[in-house]
């Protein structure tokens, strides 16, 4: 723990530039306020931070309230919760100090047991028609929802009731948003998206497995500063992340319009970079943003198809999970140029029938264009008839 003529002593002059000390310990029960920012700066070292982000921490916890958001998982691997806990722009910390209040989140609240479950029957009671609903994970119903239970309830039950009073929601992943890996088939335990429970209002979708963790913070933000949700497409997603097909901005996309393709991982085109859509990449069919803004900022490239996968559709709903990995895409809007093989012919088959056709009638143009010529040679046709021409005189001696 630092000492008083550390951090502590740094974090108190931040806070006497912000005036009103006493507002801490009035906030507090009475609580000194030395002894206030000593522990705001262990938690700031428990939370792995800077110790001199114990003074946010402190403002933080005494300063107007933010919008509560209240996340509940379901069927799920905690993958979408890891995904926020990896972002920078702004930081996890950042989101929860500055921009919203977490007040329930079985995965990164200290609480657990009756005094997290008590905690969230508070924060719902007190922010009733004001908080942002997250869900991740799909919702088993089957059997009465048995399937998945927290502190005695329904992960069915808690979504209903926890939606009656939500300013609006927000499904993040795959399996929020349409079911995912736990609807697939034969999906035993009947899992459903939060769509399917939460029928009496807008439901925003931020698919993906894991999603990128930007489209959910750049969803929450909108909401934070607006009051409003994002514009949303025809299946609940924010346009600005979905809007778009991975294969206009994929970087393989000019391969694709050579007619440029890998056959089997490792062999000549998948090491140059050629297009993966004969090894099942499902970008032709999947709208997304991940090659625009990649993942963990890291630089470009880094996302599936730019580290040599196909992609898997994970944010389409009927794509991701219910076609075969290897499965050839559906082409949504482009197709490689007439002139070359078509994309599903086995190697060494040749052009398809329109190309052939194409060619065929290219080449029999050429044909019919020698025949006409070749027959013209050594023919000349007279010349017309014209006036009679005078004869020149004579050069003058």
């Amino acid at each position: 723990m630092p000492d008083d003529h550390g951090t502590i002593a740094g974090a108190e002059a931040g806070v006497a530039e912000l005036g009103d000390l006493d507002g801490y310990r009035r906030s507090l029960g009475g609580m000194r306020r030395r002894d206030f920012l000593r522990f705001c700066t262990g938690v700031a070292a428990t939370l792995g931070l800077s110790p001199g982000l114990g003074v946010r921490i402190a403002n933080a916890a005494v300063a107007a309230a933010r919008p509560t958001v209240i996340w509940l998982s379901g069927q799920a691997c905690t993958g979408c919760t890891e995904t926020l806990l990896r972002t920078q722009h702004p930081s996890l910390e950042s989101l929860i100090l500055d921009q919203i209040s977490l007040d329930y989140s079985e995965t990164l609240m200290a609480g657990a047991g009756h005094q997290a479950e008590n905690w969230k029957a508070a924060a719902l009671k007190q922010n009733w028609g004001k908080y942002l609903l997250v869900t991740d994970g799909a919702i088993p119903t089957k059997d009465g929802g048995i399937y998945c239970k927290i502190g005695g309830k329904t992960i069915l039950e808690s979504v209903t009731e926890a939606a009656k009073g939500a300013a609006a929601v927000v499904a993040v992943g795959s399996c929020a948003s349409w079911g995912g890996v736990p609807s697939s088939s034969p999906n035993p335990t009947g899992a459903v998206a939060t769509n399917k429970i939460i029928t009496d209002r807008p439901v925003v979708n931020i698919p993906g497995c894991p999603p990128n963790p930007y489209n959910f913070l750049a969803t929450v933000l909108h909401f934070v500063t607006f009051g409003k949700l994002p514009e949303l497409d025809d299946k609940g997603r924010p346009k600005f992340a979905f809007g778009r097909l991975i294969h206009e901005n994929c970087e393989r996309r000019p391969h694709f319009d050579a007619g440029r393709f890998a056959i089997e991982f490792g062999d000549y085109g998948h090491r140059q970079g050629y297009c993966l859509y004969k090894l099942g990449c499902k970008g032709p069919e999947t709208y997304a943003n991940c090659p625009a803004i990649g993942f963990n900022d890291v630089g470009q490239g880094n996302w599936p198809i730019g580290t040599g996968h196909p992609c898997v559709g994970c944010t389409e709903e009927g794509v991701g999970f219910s076609k075969g990995i290897h499965e050839l895409a559906t082409l949504q809007s482009v197709a490689p140029p007439l002139g070359y093989p078509g994309v599903v012919e086995d190697k060494g088959q040749g052009v398809t029938p329109v190309a052939a056709a194409t060619l065929a009638g290219i080449a029999g143009a050429v044909v019919g264009a020698g025949a006409v010529m070749t027959s013209r040679l050594g023919h000349h046709p007279p010349h017309p008839p014209g006036p009679p021409q005078t004869p020149s005189p004579p050069p003058a001696e």
